[in-house]
């Protein structure tokens, strides 16, 4: 049975008398507080503790958009922690103090400040420039802290990255004038991996470190992307491998090439928010917008003359109801103690709901056209 109703601390805003009774407002995350402000809380504990963060949050009529922030923040927190007690490790080892200025970059949807309930580690490092005859001793520092960090956020719950997109490998651990040689390199024809790879960096926020060492990888990246003719159609031409979840009749459906857990089930990660994701970014990325998380980005190509008003409006409603049913689904199966992954059930939603869906899907399709020819 579905639940339609549920009190809200809005509702217990006012007493009898008409004071302000700022207590109903905070009762809903009291109880959370407690298991976070001591500081012995293990990082297991405190990742456990997120999905009760969620539903206080919901209890506060939140959409799905601003708790998917709220738990980025708290995903960004844990990833400090980690790397904070990894140094500290490092010091009582013996190996002393960071030899040089870096930047730990988280990468994706938690650089977005997009993460849901499942999300696993994608980040990479940025060490300042050094003489490579201190290669050895200064790498290998950063090596040993990026081991540390990402096998802390692993055993706290927050999993490896299965293509090792992690700071702990040296493709994403590199000094600073290296990734300005390797976006060079990455974009300097149009071969469909080194794309893939450079898509990868392009959702990046600093974490710890030195912020701006992010900032001057910011400038390299606008400066030498967009004059990259054939890096950028070919980045265009990868939004085909992108498919939205609509059949030829316009119908939706999860591609045959998915693994769906059952003919009722949707990838909507896969084959609607990455499109959506992938053709905004593709476009800041040519206009030079330096936007970061999709809302923003839409908002943004509507400023560059590149959406209508109206379509940009019409792609952040979309964007936040996707965002929302996969909410929905994952806190659906964690209650029942199932994976937080990409697949929603169509069958769960409403006739309403169904339908938006179709026509969110409709103008996510369109979208991805338009970027891909433009």
């Amino acid at each position: 049975m579905r639940v339609v109703h549920q009190a809200s601390p809005w509702r217990s805003l006012f007493t009898d008398d008409g004071t302000l009774k700022l207590s109903a407002l905070t009762a809903p995350l009291s109880h959370l507080s407690t298991h976070l402000s001591s500081p012995f809380t293990s990082l297991a504990d405190a990742h456990a503790w997120q999905l009760s963060l969620a539903e206080s949050l919901v209890h506060y009529d939140l959409p799905a958009w601003r708790i998917s922030e709220v738990i980025s923040d708290h995903n960004a927190m844990l990833y400090r922690q980690a790397i904070a007690l990894s140094l500290d490790e490092m010091r009582a080892q013996g190996w002393g103090e960071p030899p040089v200025d870096y930047c730990v970059l988280l990468l994706g949807s938690a650089a977005r400040y997009e993460s849901l309930l499942g999300p696993d580690q994608d980040n990479a490092l940025i060490i300042d420039d050094y003489p490579d005859h201190r290669h050895v001793e200064i790498d290998g520092y950063f090596q040993a802290l990026g081991e540390r960090f990402t096998r802390r956020l692993d055993e706290a719950g927050i999993p490896l990255c299965r293509g090792h997109v992690m700071a702990r490998w040296p493709m994403w651990r590199k000094r600073l004038s290296e990734w300005r040689t390797q976006l060079s390199i990455w974009s300097a024809d149009r071969r469909v991996k080194r794309v893939q790879q450079t898509n990868i960096l392009l959702d990046f926020a600093p974490v710890a470190g030195n912020s701006a060492l992010a900032e001057r990888l910011a400038e390299s990246i606008a400066s030498t992307l967009p004059e990259a003719s054939l890096f950028m159609h070919e980045m265009a031409a990868l939004l085909d491998e992108l498919p939205v979840a609509l059949d030829r009749f316009g119908r939706v459906t999860s591609s045959p090439g998915l693994a769906a857990p059952h003919h009722q089930a949707v990838n909507l990660k896969q084959q609607g928010l990455l499109p959506l994701i992938s053709a905004a970014r593709l476009l800041c990325v040519r206009h030079r917008c330096p936007e970061m998380s999709t809302r923003a980005r839409l908002v943004a190509l509507d400023q560059a003359g590149e959406l209508s008003a109206a379509q940009s409006a019409l792609l952040v409603a979309a964007f936040e109801r996707l965002q929302q049913r996969l909410l929905d689904q994952q806190r659906y199966n964690k209650a029942r103690g199932h994976a937080a992954d990409g697949w929603v059930d169509v069958q769960r939603l409403r006739e309403d709901e169904r339908l938006l869906l179709k026509f969110d899907l409709q103008q996510i399709k369109a979208f991805v056209q338009q970027a891909r020819a433009a």
